[in-house]
């Protein structure tokens, strides 16, 4: 596994919350979110009568910002552009239920919770000390 790839997964596994972009009438929508991944792929959750469904229904495509930890200019993050796929499946809610959840859900098989599987197309790789911005193609 390539060094940029090692330090991407790096960044996905220590860093649970940060902000997905969808576009709602060619203007972008941004809020934070919180996303678990199995290697490379991303999962979050949401309602399923929210702004962002309705985004995703017109346009499948975000992009995600993840790993900044705010210590100052510098700090190391990524940038994933992806595909979202909409998941109602019993066992992928069950693969991302945690009690963290319980304050919006009742639990994986509550109804309203639908899982977006965030499949990333291109990975970036920026404010590595030193070093310009470094892209892993999917």
């Amino acid at each position: 596994m390539g060094d940029v790839k090692k330090q991407i997964l790096h960044i996905l596994n220590e860093s649970s919350v940060g902000v997905m972009a969808t576009v709602h009438g060619n203007k972008p929508r941004t809020r934070y979110m919180t996303f678990f991944n199995d290697d490379l792929t991303l999962y979050t959750v949401t309602g399923k009568d929210t702004h962002k469904t309705e985004d995703l229904d017109q346009n499948p495509y975000t992009h995600v910002l993840l790993g900044y930890e705010g210590e100052g200019f510098g700090d190391i993050y990524v940038e994933i552009e992806g595909k979202i796929v909409e998941s109602d499946e019993k066992s992928i809610k069950e693969k991302v239920w945690n009690p963290h959840l319980e304050p919006w859900f009742t639990g994986p098989e509550d109804p309203n919770l639908l899982v977006l599987q965030i499949i990333p197309q291109q990975i970036r790789l920026m404010n590595k000390k030193g070093q310009p911005p470094q892209t892993l193609e999917l």
